[in-house]
């Protein structure tokens, strides 16, 4: 929880201060001097889901402490690329805010900060899309790849990679029409993977099911859902009705029911929801 009666205020340069002081070589703490770019990638993975669980959970209490955790990675990061000689907090602050200038004409007509536009009609949003992905297309040429796919992080979670594949690939016009032939697709890798299993080849039965799940994230795609908070919510929805089953067994262990007795506490649970 966020403690907003310390009677000293710190700002982001008392945090950067803080990371040089904990990396000096003499005083430093014998932890953060061991660490690197790579050491400390598992524990930015961990603040973001952590920011993401907080607002899932509604629990913006928590939510502002969450997100300081998060800074202090990004605070960490920029601390080892200047003692590399990479590059300064000051410079990522000034590429973002380039960036997100260049990618806004809409807001920044003039291309400075300060230039400014009337608001604008619900009818330009669409445009507006072309628009920022013809950017980034441009973006993309500048950096030396031409390729459409070709910065999308292999290192996102599977679901959010994939959506991100799909709507980079629907952006240059590789896309289905509409919803119902997604739903066709989506029947046909099933029938495909039906096959692989009776043949009995995992490799093969690997393959197709990867292909039915990535045409299940093209569905989301369509219907406008994100599928890893939809993936998110379907675990909470299981978990929250196998520990209504525990429940109702009461004394009895969940291992001593048989698969039908099972089964009856499942509807149950459901039925009473």
């Amino acid at each position: 929880m966020m403690n907003h009666t310390l009677a000293t205020q710190y700002t982001i340069e008392d945090l950067r201060y803080l990371m040089r002081r904990l990396r000096d070589p003499e005083t430093g703490c014998p932890w953060d001097l061991k660490q690197s770019f790579r050491s400390i990638t598992s524990h930015t993975l961990e603040e973001v889901y952590e920011v993401v669980d907080a607002i899932e959970r509604d629990d913006i209490t928590h939510l502002g402490e969450e997100l300081g955790d998060l800074l202090f990675q990004i605070i960490f990061y920029s601390q080892l690329a200047e003692e590399q000689g990479q590059f300064s907090f000051e410079e990522i602050i000034n590429t973002i805010t380039h960036k997100l200038i260049r990618r806004h004409p809409h807001v920044f007509p003039e291309g400075t900060l300060e230039s400014s536009r009337l608001s604008m009609a619900e009818s330009e949003i669409v445009e507006i899309k072309q628009v920022w992905e013809a950017i980034k297309r441009q973006e993309r040429l500048d950096k030396g790849s031409g390729k459409t796919l070709d910065d999308i992080p292999m290192a996102l979670p599977a679901l959010n990679r994939a959506i991100k594949l799909q709507k980079r690939a629907a952006s240059v016009g590789f896309d289905w029409p509409d919803v119902q032939p997604v739903v066709e697709k989506i029947n046909e890798e099933l029938i495909e993977l039906d096959i692989e299993i009776k043949g009995g080849d995992r490799d093969r039965m690997a393959d197709e099911l990867g292909d039915l799940l990535f045409s299940c994230v093209n569905l989301a795609r369509h219907l406008k859902i994100d599928p890893e908070a939809s993936m998110r919510g379907a675990n909470e929805k299981f978990k929250r009705r196998f520990e209504s089953m525990e429940l109702l067994a009461g004394e009895k262990k969940i291992e001593d029911y048989s698969a039908d007795q099972l089964e009856s506490l499942w509807r149950e649970v459901k039925q009473a929801e």
